[in-house]
């Protein structure tokens, strides 16, 4: 093996890596909704929780990737650590998928059909398919798809590099002795952990492997040990990102060490007796692809079998190992961890902008209460809450400006944007809020009373804003087009309220039935009433306008409300509901 076939081996892992990756990130991109869904159904059940995590990583061909979804969702309190464990445990065998994949390279025969199985006669064609997708079709979904098939022929053009750039190994009497060394069970555990733990991924480092038994050099008692090296090594990247996250992300990332060190540990044993009691003529013979990935498998479902009862032990010695603290954890719903699929990081963004609506909507309650029956708790609780809608502001806005620089679909782009907008209009609503606790106070302070007929529509006039926040909040939260309809008929009718109230504002003060200083607190009252429904149009308009797949400035509902019929009617209808006296 000359300085040639080093330069050749180092560009085929380079692609073998790169297209592993490239391929990774472009099936979570192709599975965004789908991992959405998974995520949505998940149960507290074993089998549930474990078949999800075998088939997330069937998808993306990495249990590491799994592994640190699964912190961030815990930490995200997307997921419990029970469900996470099981994920966890699935996520193991799920690996397995990506060393039967490469074990095709492996494949030697005459047979013209067997040989347009091995992945060198297929992949320039995928290749081919994937360049078309990118270049000359349109649309997200393609791209990514076009994506993969590269990705995919990458890796195995650098499988195919790697296994031609060792082959020369073979006459090589110092790589035989090293692999003869490797024989030692604990020194090949040792090595497979540390190989993995470099690279940060043990399907990488199968293929590697399995790249290297090209050589014949590579016996099954050197092979195994190393496979089971290779599980505890991909711990690192868990670990690594459990780094300031919450007590039971800690947990999820223990868990998954534990579960490989335990697991690895009873597995070796087992190997090690039956070893040095039987004389298996197997482990002396050279591995292949094939062979490997069988080891890889059969030792991942062994080591599941044995732990998968085990999971409450688990739960309960990470419990121990990481136990509460006395004071109450903060916890938080937007973990950049989750950065990697943005299709769930967008789920938690409309989580946390739920909470953001809520948040308002207890502002907007307070406020009334304040305005009508003022005390200095009410306002401190408004204050509070408009406090924390700037802070939610401030938290979504920087996260989702994060999430945008993520490669995204168009659907989910979309989606990002409508939030960015919503957030800023909660915020403003946050705001009007406390403006109207500011004039109850001062009607408290001054002893000042509106007159009677200016209480009565101010009555009217507040129960249509309390209708139009709730439902706009509503249509928002459950993304309900009928709804968000209904806030626009519901927003025109108070913008009439408002005039016909400064109207008759007017009168009363020509006429001397109201004071001058209490018509300064009305006319604010009313800016700020009418500036809350102008926001809850804004957000019923973002959901109209996300139900065409178009963020163009409403330009959906100026078309409906064009054309009349059952906008017309729901108009008539809030206008007898609301009338002035």
């Amino acid at each position: 093996m000359d300085i040639f076939d080093v330069l050749e081996l180092i560009g085929g892992l380079s692609l073998f890596l790169f297209g592993m990756h490239f391929m990774g990130q472009s099936l979570e991109r192709r599975a965004g909704s789908s991992l959405r869904n998974l995520l949505s159904r998940l149960t507290s059940n074993k089998f549930a929780g474990f078949m999800t995590g075998l088939a997330v990583t069937a998808v993306i061909q990495s249990s590491s990737a799994t592994t640190v979804m699964v912190v961030g969702f815990v930490n995200s309190s997307l997921m419990t650590l029970s469900q996470a464990i099981n994920v966890i445990m699935g996520a193991n065998v799920g690996t397995t998928v990506t060393a039967w994949i490469l074990s095709l390279s492996g494949i030697e025969s005459s047979n013209v059909f067997v040989q347009l199985l091995k992945p060198t006669s297929f992949t320039p064609i995928l290749a081919l398919i994937g360049i078309i997708f990118m270049m000359f079709l349109k649309g997200d979904k393609k791209h990514d798809t076009g994506a993969i098939l590269l990705g995919f022929a990458t890796l195995m053009f650098g499988m195919d590099i790697m296994s031609g750039a060792v082959s020369g190994l073979k006459e090589v009497e110092a790589f035989r002795q090293m692999f003869i060394m490797f024989e030692n069970p604990v020194l090949g555990v040792v090595v497979g952990a540390l190989l993995t733990a470099v690279i940060q991924s043990s399907s990488a480092s199968v293929g590697i492997l399995q790249a290297l038994s090209a050589t014949g050099q590579v016996s099954y008692g050197a092979a195994i040990p190393i496979i089971m090296g290779q599980n505890i090594g991909t711990c690192v990247t868990a670990l690594i990102s459990s780094v300031g996250t919450s007590k039971n992300a800690k947990r999820a990332a223990l868990v998954h060490l534990f579960f490989n060190i335990i697991g690895t540990t009873v597995l070796l044993v087992v190997f090690c007796i039956v070893k040095s009691i039987f004389n298996i003529a197997l482990l002396e013979q050279s591995a292949s692809a094939f062979g490997v990935a069988i080891a890889h498998t059969v030792f991942n479902v062994a080591c599941t079998a044995i732990m998968l009862p085990m999971s409450k032990l688990l739960e309960k010695l990470v419990c121990v190992l990481v136990p509460d603290s006395k004071e109450k954890e903060h916890k938080t719903q937007l973990d950049e961890r989750l950065l990697t699929t943005p299709a769930i990081a967008l789920n938690s963004c409309r989580k946390v902008a739920i909470e953001m609506a809520q948040c308002t909507s207890y502002a907007f309650s307070d406020s009334l209460s304040a305005l009508y029956d003022y005390s200095d708790e009410l306002a401190t609780k408004v204050q509070d809450a408009e406090k924390k809608t700037d802070k939610y502001e401030d938290i979504l806005g920087t996260y989702l400006v994060k999430l945008s620089s993520y490669p995204i679909s168009t659907d989910d782009s979309t989606q990002a944007a409508m939030l960015l907008k919503v957030i800023g209009d909660f915020e403003r609503i946050s705001d009007h809020c406390r403006n109207i606790m500011e004039s109850g106070k001062e009607l408290y302070k001054k002893e000042l009373n509106f007159s009677s007929s200016a209480q009565e529509e101010l009555k009217v006039f507040t129960k249509a804003v309390e209708e139009i926040v709730d439902l706009s909040f509503k249509a928002f939260e459950t993304n309900d087009y009928t709804l968000a309809l209904r806030v626009e008929s519901l927003e025109e009718v108070i913008d009439n309220l408002k005039e016909q109230m400064r109207t008759n504002h007017t009168k009363r003060l020509q006429s001397g039935g109201c004071d001058l200083k209490v018509g300064f607190v009305w006319s604010d009252l009313l800016t700020n009433f009418e500036r809350i429904s102008d926001h809850c149009s804004n957000i019923s308009g973002c959901v109209v306008d996300l139900a065409h797949h178009d963020l163009n400035t409403h330009q959906a509902l100026r078309e409906i409300r064009k054309s009349g019929g059952e906008y017309d009617r729901m108009y008539r209808d809030y206008s007898d509901k609301y009338q002035l006296a």
